[in-house]
């Protein structure tokens, strides 16, 4: 079994948040006065990990402190052999919290650029924006896009609970997609086939955050595969919250076998504890799935993402090159 930490990959369903270090967290929320736990507390819930996620971002308040969890961020993922990242980061919430407009995001950027050069790391940006929020609020998150999309912002998509429909922020994805941005949704993860609908129908969504619940309607899994929508999958989050009983009844194997466009991703590793070298361990583990396999779902990984084709070329050259590697 070859090195999976060596397999090129691209990380597409990471929330920036949840990738904090534990030492990064306490040392931050320390010197902002801010009592924070050792380790992320288990969660009986969604609302749970809502509220403790809540907290994750309260810590961040100075212009280092987002600088800093971003240039950690792309040490880590270099380490796991992520080749490009789109990373989830909600700025609009910070800039809104904090009174600073572009200081959160900008102070990320500023973190990226250097840790993906320090790193070999490629990366974008997507700004996500909670169904529970505002529609003004989700509109400031398009404006910061818009701003900053010639430093790396490469689109926006909707989060958090799901019983929250996408519709009233129709007006602002369609602004979105007008101006060329992309869109991606969280959708079909602690809701059923109509909320994945919605995403692509209302949400003009590209790809679906996780999705894991589109076997339910096999016409949406039809049209998934047709049109090639590819899904997000991060199973040990979906473990983690709850949503799926155990890594052994997850559904990514029927949704292979469905012929959907599979991604392996890790959602909020510092929750779960897990990387995305972990992931695809798990996958082999749990499911027997052998080097080619997994190697093609790192393919999946590159093919979905918004990458320069330049990137995703390279990369498939990378992968043939571990495959061919013993």
């Amino acid at each position: 079994m070859r090195d999976l930490a060596t397999l090129p990959k691209a990380h597409l369903h990471i929330h920036l948040e949840s990738t904090i270090r534990p030492e990064t967290l306490w040392e931050i929320g320390t010197a902002n006065g801010i009592d924070v736990p050792r380790e992320a507390p288990a969660f009986t819930g969604f609302r749970d990990f809502a509220d403790y996620n809540a907290l994750l971002r309260e810590c961040l308040c100075r212009p280092e402190d987002f600088e800093r969890i971003a240039r950690e961020f792309c040490e880590d993922e270099a380490a796991q052999g992520t080749r490009y990242a789109e990373v989830t980061f909600t700025a609009a919430s910070h800039a809104e919290r904090l009174g600073e407009p572009d200081m959160p995001l900008a102070s990320v950027l500023k973190g990226l650029s250097k840790g993906g050069t320090e790193h070999g790391l490629e990366w974008r940006v997507l700004l996500d924006h909670s169904r529970r929020r505002s529609v003004e609020r989700a509109q400031r998150t398009l404006d910061l896009a818009l701003r900053h999309a010639d430093e790396g912002v490469l689109g926006i998509g909707m989060a958090g609970e799901e019983k929250y429909p996408i519709a009233p922020f129709a007006t602002v994805c369609d602004q979105a997609h007008a101006a060329g941005l992309h869109l991606v949704h969280h959708a079909g993860e602690d809701a059923g086939p109509d909320s994945i609908r919605e995403a692509l129908d209302v949400g003009r969504s590209e790809r679906l955050g996780h999705g894991i619940r589109i076997l339910e309607d096999p016409e949406l899994v039809a049209r998934a595969r047709d049109e090639g929508i590819a899904l997000e999958v991060c199973p040990s989050s979906n473990v983690t919250l709850g949503l799926v009983p155990s890594l052994a009844e997850h559904p990514l194997p029927r949704l292979i076998d469905a012929g959907l466009t599979v991604t392996l991703n890790t959602d909020v590793p510092s929750i779960t504890g897990t990387t995305l070298t972990d992931e695809y361990a798990r996958a082999r583990a749990t499911f027997g799935y052998d080097d080619t396999t997994l190697a093609n779902l790192a393919r999946a990984s590159i093919d979905a993402s918004f990458a320069p084709v330049a990137t995703k070329k390279a990369a498939h050259a990378d992968i043939d090159a571990w495959l061919a590697t013993p």
